[in-house]
Parts: structure tokens; C-alpha cells; sequence
């Protein structure tokens, strides 16, 4: 997978949103302020080239969707993240956000509570 650039992760944000969509809607939903019509067709483009994004034709126009789903997505940077700043030890990377994040007490009972679950489970 490759990773996408701040443009065109926002463009997947989107899409994610939406589901499918014209290029119009996607310009539509974004934040102000917008970016280009042209703009926003260019980064789409890329991102079917880069095989995230696919579309179906309708008359002249296009209907764009992802082909990768958000959590994919999100699951590759986790992992990426991980392994370029912390050595890929997932208690490494929780250990600097309990650290540096200054978790209050139901932050931290939230975690114990998904990691008693997560056990509960294997």
C-alpha cells in the first residue's frame, strides 16, 4: 500500500464519508477554504493510479468509490507509525502517549477495560 499525501488524504476522507461520489460532491464537502474543482479531479486521479479509489462511468461523468476501507487504511499507518518511532513494540507506543498524553483516570480505565475485554476474548 502506499502512503497517501496530506491532500489526498483528505480527498479519502471523503470519499470514506460519502461512500461514492462525484467530484463535485467531494469539493462540496470539504472545508473552506475549497479546493480547486481541477484540483480535487487531479487527486482523485492519482488515488485510482495509486489503486485506493475506483469509479464507474455515468454518461460523461464519473462516480468515484474507495476500494480500500478507512480501517485498512488506518491499520497500515498505525503499523507504520509504530514501527518507524517505536521500534515496533505497540507497548512502547502506548507507553509515550500514556507519558506524553497526560491520560486522565478514565482514559486509562477506558484502555484497562479493551485490554480486559481483548483477553477475555483469546
Amino acid at each position: 500500500m502506499k502512503e497517501l499525501t496530506k491532500a489526498e488524504e483528505e480527498v479519502m476522507q471523503q470519499l470514506w464519508t460519502l461512500e461514492k461520489a462525484f467530484v463535485k460532491d467531494i469539493v462540496a464537502e470539504m472545508p473552506e477554504p475549497k479546493p480547486a474543482y481541477n484540483t480535487v479531479s487531479t487527486i482523485v486521479r492519482i488515488l485510482q493510479d495509486k489503486g485506493l479509489v475506483d469509479h464507474r462511468t455515468m454518461g460523461k461523468s464519473h462516480e468515484y468509490f474507495p476500494v480500500i476501507s478507512k480501517e485498512a487504511y488506518s491499520k497500515y499507518k498505525m503499523e507504520k507509525l509504530m514501527t518507524g518511532y517505536f521500534d515496533g513494540s505497540f507497548s512502547n507506543m502506548v507507553s509515550f502517549f500514556v507519558d506524553k498524553k497526560k491520560l486522565d483516570t478514565k482514559e486509562l480505565d477506558d484502555i484497562l477495560n479493551l485490554i480486559e475485554a481483548k483477553k477475555k476474548q483469546s
